[in-house]
Protein backbone atom coordinates (compact mmCIF):
# COMPACT_ATOMS: atom_id res chain seq x y z
CA UNK A 1 0.00 0.00 0.00
CA UNK A 2 2.85 2.38 0.99
CA UNK A 3 4.79 3.70 -1.88
CA UNK A 4 6.88 5.89 -0.33
CA UNK A 5 7.42 8.42 2.68
CA UNK A 6 9.01 11.50 2.97
CA UNK A 7 10.70 13.35 5.82
CA UNK A 8 12.08 17.15 5.64
CA UNK A 9 15.13 18.45 6.30
CA UNK A 10 16.67 21.52 7.45
CA UNK A 11 20.03 20.85 6.55
CA UNK A 12 20.56 18.10 3.48
CA UNK A 13 23.82 16.92 3.73
CA UNK A 14 24.14 16.15 7.67
CA UNK A 15 20.57 14.14 6.96
CA UNK A 16 22.08 13.06 4.47
CA UNK A 17 24.82 11.43 5.85
CA UNK A 18 22.97 9.71 8.70
CA UNK A 19 20.56 8.11 6.63
CA UNK A 20 23.69 7.06 4.15
CA UNK A 21 25.39 5.55 7.03
CA UNK A 22 22.00 4.23 9.28
CA UNK A 23 19.96 2.73 5.97
CA UNK A 24 23.64 1.01 4.89
CA UNK A 25 22.94 -1.18 8.19
CA UNK A 26 20.30 -3.00 6.50
CA UNK A 27 21.59 -2.74 2.75
CA UNK A 28 19.41 0.15 1.74
CA UNK A 29 21.08 2.27 -1.14
CA UNK A 30 20.27 5.55 -2.58
CA UNK A 31 18.12 5.18 -5.39
CA UNK A 32 17.55 9.14 -6.58
CA UNK A 33 18.88 12.14 -6.59
CA UNK A 34 16.59 15.02 -6.65
CA UNK A 35 17.38 19.18 -6.73
CA UNK A 36 15.80 18.84 -3.34
CA UNK A 37 17.25 15.67 -1.70
CA UNK A 38 16.98 12.01 -2.48
CA UNK A 39 15.16 8.58 -2.49
CA UNK A 40 16.65 5.27 -0.59
CA UNK A 41 15.11 1.97 -0.96
CA UNK A 42 15.93 -1.78 -2.43
CA UNK A 43 14.44 -1.17 -5.70
CA UNK A 44 11.90 0.86 -7.81
CA UNK A 45 8.64 -1.10 -7.57
CA UNK A 46 9.41 -1.59 -3.43
CA UNK A 47 8.53 0.98 -1.00
CA UNK A 48 11.05 3.91 -0.80
CA UNK A 49 11.97 6.67 1.69
CA UNK A 50 12.85 10.32 0.51
CA UNK A 51 14.68 13.47 2.30
CA UNK A 52 14.08 16.91 0.76
CA UNK A 53 13.80 20.30 1.65
CA UNK A 54 10.56 21.79 2.11
CA UNK A 55 9.35 22.51 -2.09
CA UNK A 56 7.84 25.80 -0.06
CA UNK A 57 11.36 27.09 0.79
CA UNK A 58 10.08 27.58 4.67
CA UNK A 59 11.69 25.64 7.23
CA UNK A 60 11.14 21.95 7.77
CA UNK A 61 9.11 20.64 11.15
CA UNK A 62 8.57 17.69 12.79
CA UNK A 63 4.71 16.18 12.38
CA UNK A 64 3.12 15.84 16.35
CA UNK A 65 2.11 12.06 15.99
CA UNK A 66 3.93 11.57 12.39
CA UNK A 67 6.55 8.57 12.29
CA UNK A 68 7.74 5.94 9.72
CA UNK A 69 8.62 2.21 10.58
CA UNK A 70 11.32 0.33 8.76
CA UNK A 71 10.48 -3.22 8.39
CA UNK A 72 13.72 -5.92 9.34
CA UNK A 73 13.82 -9.31 9.24
CA UNK A 74 15.09 -9.82 12.48
CA UNK A 75 15.53 -8.51 16.00
CA UNK A 76 19.27 -8.38 15.36
CA UNK A 77 18.69 -5.65 12.71
CA UNK A 78 16.11 -3.62 14.77
CA UNK A 79 18.97 -3.61 17.77
CA UNK A 80 21.20 -2.81 15.01
CA UNK A 81 19.90 0.02 13.36
CA UNK A 82 18.36 1.97 16.97
CA UNK A 83 22.28 1.45 17.73
CA UNK A 84 23.26 3.15 14.66
CA UNK A 85 20.51 6.09 14.91
CA UNK A 86 22.30 6.62 18.23
CA UNK A 87 25.69 6.68 17.15
CA UNK A 88 24.81 8.83 14.81
CA UNK A 89 23.37 11.75 16.95
CA UNK A 90 19.57 10.65 16.75
CA UNK A 91 17.93 10.86 20.07
CA UNK A 92 16.08 6.99 21.72
CA UNK A 93 12.48 7.18 21.87
CA UNK A 94 12.10 3.56 23.14
CA UNK A 95 14.82 1.02 23.68
CA UNK A 96 14.50 -2.05 21.50
CA UNK A 97 12.43 -5.44 22.68
CA UNK A 98 9.08 -7.34 22.62
CA UNK A 99 5.76 -4.86 22.33
CA UNK A 100 3.39 -7.68 22.40
CA UNK A 101 1.87 -10.00 19.69
CA UNK A 102 4.79 -10.89 18.52
CA UNK A 103 5.86 -7.42 17.69
CA UNK A 104 9.73 -6.63 18.43
CA UNK A 105 10.74 -2.73 17.69
CA UNK A 106 12.41 0.78 18.83
CA UNK A 107 11.86 3.73 18.44
CA UNK A 108 14.40 6.59 17.90
CA UNK A 109 14.42 10.28 16.35
CA UNK A 110 16.95 11.36 13.23
CA UNK A 111 18.81 14.44 13.48
CA UNK A 112 15.94 16.72 12.39
CA UNK A 113 13.68 15.41 15.42
CA UNK A 114 12.01 13.11 13.05
CA UNK A 115 10.62 10.00 14.95
CA UNK A 116 11.24 6.57 13.46
CA UNK A 117 10.59 2.76 14.72
CA UNK A 118 12.25 -0.08 13.62
CA UNK A 119 10.22 -3.34 13.76
CA UNK A 120 10.33 -7.22 12.94
CA UNK A 121 7.59 -9.18 14.01
CA UNK A 122 8.27 -12.99 15.46
CA UNK A 123 5.97 -15.79 16.17
CA UNK A 124 4.40 -15.96 19.37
Amino acid sequence: MIGYTTLGTNDLPRATAFYDQLFAVIGIQRLMTFDRGYAWGRSMDQPGFGLLTPFDGQPASVGNGVMIALAVDSEEKVIALHAKALELGGQDEGAPGPRGGGFFAAYFRDLDGNKLNAFCMKPE
